[in-house]
């Protein structure tokens, strides 16, 4: 692809990071990403052959930040495994806190191409980064890894998704959401004894 055309295509990507951030998933029409990128409706298809290709490559730049804000937050924080954890884990409430359309889109795989277009060489190794320290923080058998992992991460999901609509400050009766993020690692890693 030439520069002319890759400027397009990412401008059309833009574009629609930019309409997902302003108005949600729902507004991620081929037509309104084409008019905010200033190009013909049927501009995006030269690019993009599907929606689902376009929504895709939209969804691979919110893998990417997620994952710098990952890393950023690992690295930059404590050695410990479990504090590790707890750092990622507050990136990640953190950016569906501020991402939230971005953070809808990324993990609407009904929406998304996820075997094609690099989600899943986007996605996996976040998962890694978890699995990872998940092994370490519980080196002593139990649940594979993977598997504690994945039930940590759908806690963490579960626990982003509710506390955006609302609904954990009413049940839990708590605006902290750190209270819930370390009750979600006793659960998942078991208690840290004092």
């Amino acid at each position: 692809m030439d520069e002319e055309n890759i400027g397009l295509r990412e401008r059309l990507i833009g574009a629609g990071v930019e309409l997902l951030a302003a108005e949600g998933v729902q507004a991620l029409t081929l037509r309104e990403i084409a008019r905010r990128a200033g190009v013909s409706h049927g501009a995006p298809r030269r690019y993009f052959p599907t929606h689902l290709e376009l929504l895709s490559a939209i969804a691979r730049r919110g893998f990417a930040e997620l994952g710098d804000r990952v890393a950023a937050a690992v690295a930059d924080g404590p050695q410990e495994p479990r504090e590790r954890l707890t750092a990622l884990g507050r990136a990640y409430l953190e950016f569906a806190r501020t991402e939230r359309g971005m953070f809808e889109l990324m993990f609407r795989h009904d929406l998304l191409e996820s075997n094609r277009l690099g989600l899943r060489e986007t996605s996996l190794p976040l998962f890694e980064v978890l699995v990872h320290l998940v092994s370490r923080a519980r080196p002593h058998g139990g649940t594979e890894p993977a598997v504690a992992a994945a039930a940590l991460w759908a806690n963490l999901h579960g626990t982003a998704q509710l506390w955006s609509w609302g609904s954990l400050q009413l049940a839990a009766g708590t605006e902290d959401v750190e209270l819930l993020l370390r009750a979600a690692l006793d659960a998942h890693l078991g208690t840290v004894q004092p």
